[in-house]
């Protein structure tokens, strides 16, 4: 029998089993977007404030939804179900980037703007929107 597992607990497993040298914590300026790159396997952004509305929550998700997204190896930018926050890690100012493996997160007065370099998908986040791609 196949077992569906959501997302969150994908995330948090690589995340835990992932060296700690290959995770890269920081966050925007303003302190509203925490971010960490793991080289090895995807990016996450989370926001705390934001003037947008998320897409609906899946009957899928038991845990937080709609502040935090997601990009891997295949799959366009996407939003997360978390029972956890990423930690604040060092501040990334605008104009600055960090790149890990294939992915690269760029911090701007605009938002944080985080991509797989390989295929092109990421997201834009900022208080004002989201963008996945």
């Amino acid at each position: 029998m196949l077992k569906l597992v959501p997302v969150a607990a994908v995330v948090a497993a690589l995340a835990a089993a992932a060296p700690a040298s290959a995770a890269t914590f920081f966050h925007s300026p303003s302190g509203n977007i925490r971010c960490v790159i793991d080289r090895t396997s995807f990016t996450r952004c989370d926001i705390t404030h934001r003037n947008w509305s998320p897409p609906a929550r899946p009957r899928s998700c038991e845990f937080d939804w709609g502040n935090s997204l997601a990009v891997g190896f295949r799959r366009p930018g996407h939003f997360i179900c978390v029972s956890d926050a990423v930690d604040a890690g060092r501040r990334l100012a605008y104009g600055d980037a960090i790149r890990r493996g294939r992915f690269r997160c760029r911090s701007r007065v605009t938002g944080m703007r985080c991509v797989n370099l390989l295929n092109g998908h990421g997201f834009a986040l900022s208080r004002q929107h989201v963008r996945r791609f």
